[in-house]
Order: C-alpha cells, then structure tokens, then sequence
C-alpha cells in the first residue's frame, strides 16, 4: 500500500510539473479524505483582435479540466484567498466571442453537464490572477468544506435525482410570467407597426402591410376536396399529351374508329326500334 501512494504521488508531482506551456497547474482536493488530487491548469486570459469584451483582459483567469461536480461558488471561494471574485462564468468549450445571454429557466432548455468544463474567473483587480497563479505553490488546495460541501458520487446523484423532480406551482408561475412577457412582446410590436404604417421612410417609401384586411373562412372538408379535384384537373391540362406525331395519328385513329363502331351500333339501334314497331302504314 506504502508503494501505491508513493507511485501515486510520483504520478500526481510529473502530471503537475508537465502542464502544458503558458498554463500553471493547481492542485486541489474535493475532500479531505481524498487521496489524489486533481489538477486545475490555469492562465492569464488573453483576447485576440477584433474579440468580444465578455472577460476583461489582465482580470480574468481562464481554468481548464474542471470537473462537472464543481459549481461557480466553489471556484469563487477556492479563488476569494487571491482577491475580490467579481463573477465566474463556466461554459463547455472556450468563447471568445461575446458573453451569451445565461438562461433563466428552471424546466426548459437545461443541458445536463456531461464531462469537464472551462471556466473564466473574472477578478476586481488585475493583481488576483497573478496571486491564482501563485497558489500552485502551495500544495493541494481544499475546495470542498464541512461549511461549504462540494457533492459529489451518490450524494450527487440524490441530489441530481431529487431536482429532476419538477415542482407544479413553480413550472406554471414560470409558464405564466413567460406568456406575460410574449404578449407585451406582441403588443409593443403592433403598436409600432400601427404607428409606422403609412410613414414613408427617409427614401419616401410606405411599406405596405396585411393589416386591415378580412381574415379567409377555413375552409371545410368538402370545399378542400373541391381545391384538390380543381388542382388535378389544371395539373391533367398541363401535362403534354400527343406530342410526337405518331401519337396524333394513333390518337386519330382511335377516335374514327369509335365513331364507325358507335355509327353501326346506333343503325342496330334504330333496326330494332322498327321491327318492334306495331303500327306500319307502309
């Protein structure tokens, strides 16, 4: 056992000296009874030309390898020894772009935290990345407390399991306080195009709307059958029939040979209508 925790050890020590260039690693520990500790790798953020300005550059701290367990607080507490945390913000991948808008419902559009995250610790003052930096000088570093636990294993779970169960009252006064917001959404836009129609623009063009005119019937089960039939028959007249000129000819000799036939059957017609006459003058 004596040997495993060296070679452990051993392991952990090369793992933290081998970060990769530009990052430092901190090593942290999610309990005390935890043996291994598990390694942070850390930088200055640096923004690129032409980037967004969601992290402050010189403020911020760019975290890789966080594990899913983690949340922003315990990064927040973890960090608090270096300086005032203004805000963490923890997503899948790195975005440079702008910071998107988080979120605010508790039922819908929730992603499950599936594997380890990045996340960017933005700092009051410039002087709190360089003292973050400064902690991989310190050993393991304890994230979770007696005070301030991190859950983690079957504790998670239960608690993963015991939040997937979706409240009624909240779920419909969230429901509700959304159809709020989409109405006053609709009616903000009416009234500005309301207030708009009509006003010719800087170019003195009037955009024309459908505002103003009546609403079509629906239309019934039989009237849709009328639209169908209406639509078969302009489809039948557009399609090219005869084309070629032996088509023509087939196709008039098809209709004179009706003609003969439907000729010799009206002469029987006619035959039998007078034999079975009973009155002959002649």
């Amino acid at each position: 056992v004596a040997s495993r925790r060296a070679k452990m050890a051993a392991a952990v020590e090369r793992v933290v000296g081998e970060a990769p260039a530009g990052y430092t690693a901190l090593a942290v520990k999610f309990g005390a009874r935890q043996r291994s500790p598990h390694c942070l790798l850390v930088k200055e953020h640096q923004l690129r030309e032409g980037a967004g300005t969601a992290h402050p550059p010189h403020r911020t701290l760019f975290v890789l390898n966080v594990p899913p367990y983690c949340t922003p607080a315990s990064l927040s507490r973890l960090f608090s020894r270096c300086g005032h945390v203004q805000s963490v913000d923890m997503c899948d991948k790195p975005e440079p772009g702008e910071k998107k808008e988080k979120l605010k419902s508790k039922f819908f559009n929730c992603k499950p935290v599936t594997g380890f995250r990045v996340a960017y610790v933005v700092f009051k003052k410039p002087a709190g990345v360089q003292a973050a930096k400064a902690l991989s000088q310190e050993g393991p570093l304890l994230i979770s407390t007696e005070s301030h636990p991190v859950k983690t294993g079957v504790r998670k779970w239960i608690a993963s399991y015991a939040a997937s169960i979706v409240d009624q009252e909240e779920l419909k006064a969230e429901v509700d306080a959304y159809m709020q917001d989409y109405d006053k959404k609709i009616e903000e836009e009416e009234a500005k195009a309301a207030k708009e129609e009509g006003v010719p623009d800087e170019e003195g063009w009037v955009k024309v709307t459908r505002r103003g005119r009546k609403p079509g019937l629906p239309r019934t089960e039989a009237a849709n059958l009328r639209l169908l039939e209406k639509e078969k028959q302009k489809r039948a007249r557009k399609e090219l029939l005869n084309f070629y000129a032996w088509q023509h000819r087939e196709t008039k000799r098809e209709h004179i040979a009706q003609l003969r036939k439907k000729f010799e059957e009206d002469k029987q017609r006619i035959a039998l209508m007078r034999a079975q006459r009973k009155f002959r003058p002649y």
